[in-house]
């Protein structure tokens, strides 16, 4: 026992060294988010008392609507790409038509070109059609960009499927959507809720595309929401309430990871045998 233990301590130091490393940004976070100027200045590494918890209510009332756009934006596009996303797959894993392949690498080809490449046509299409400086000037992009990678993967997993499973259920009478619901999306859970943790995570931090399509700040997303947040207190330096600000921020992907970590794992390790 002491043996193996002596053996595997080497691995166990850099394991604990990495995991301080990682995670110590975000407990400065918390720690700093308590604390006035005062203690910002000359307690800038330690825990000081009292603690204040004024900071988050002020933090609140700066970005709690921005909060409230960005849900709005994230849930409706994740909810779109895999529907949108889910349906395709299985056309294309299911169904056989002219053009498929290469209607399915056009559409892979995609995975190739940087975002930022686009940003310039596509605020021009997005300005032409009128929705400029409206929810729908993110929504429709968001949703165009997050269900590429999810067709490449949802497509590899439905066809690694067992076509008995489908004929089965035609022969009860199910129809395609009936087989959707019933035995795919079940089959699917992990590699969709990783799909969905993508779409979140890129959804709610996005900071480029709502600067140059959100002139109006009442439809700000959390990303904008902080920047201006720290702009309007930049000469007073109230550090405490800026960074409750940002833990305020970060609660909603910690906690998402936090109930979906096991099916976010299981999605990842399911996509990388499939494909």
């Amino acid at each position: 026992m002491k043996k193996e233990f002596r053996q595997d301590l080497p691995e166990h130091t850099i394991l604990m060294l990495v995991a301080a490393i990682t995670f110590y940004p975000f407990i400065f976070l918390i720690i700093t988010s308590f604390k006035d100027n005062a203690q910002f200045i000359h307690h800038f590494w330690s825990v000081t008392l009292p603690l204040h918890f004024s900071n988050y209510s002020v933090a609140w009332r700066e970005v709690g609507n921005y909060m409230l756009n960005s849900a709005i934006i994230t849930g409706s596009t994740v909810v779109a790409v895999l529907c949108i996303s889910t349906l395709s797959a299985y056309v294309f894993a299911r169904y056989s038509f002219p053009g498929k392949e290469l209607l399915f690498l056009a559409i892979l080809s995609l995975l190739m070109i940087p975002g930022i490449l686009t940003l310039i046509p596509l605020f021009l299409v997005v300005k032409k059609i009128g929705i400029l400086n409206t929810r729908w000037a993110l929504f429709f992009p968001y949703v165009a960009g997050g269900q590429i990678f999810a067709i490449f993967v949802l497509r590899s997993f439905f066809a690694s499927l067992p076509e008995e499973l489908f004929e089965a259920a035609r022969i009860d009478g199910a129809s395609e959507i009936h087989c959707v619901i019933y035995i795919l999306l079940p089959l699917s859970k992990p590699i969709l809720v990783t799909i969905a943790i993508m779409n979140i995570l890129g959804t709610w931090n996005d900071y480029i595309w709502p600067l140059v399509t959100l002139a109006n700040d009442k439809l700000w997303t959390i990303t904008l929401g902080l920047v201006s947040f720290q702009s309007m207190y930049a000469g007073l330096e109230l550090w405490g309430p800026l960074f409750a600000g940002y833990v305020v921020a970060s609660i909603p992907l910690a906690v998402l990871f936090a109930f979906a970590m096991k099916y976010f794992v299981a999605g990842l390790t399911s996509g990388a045998l499939k494909i």
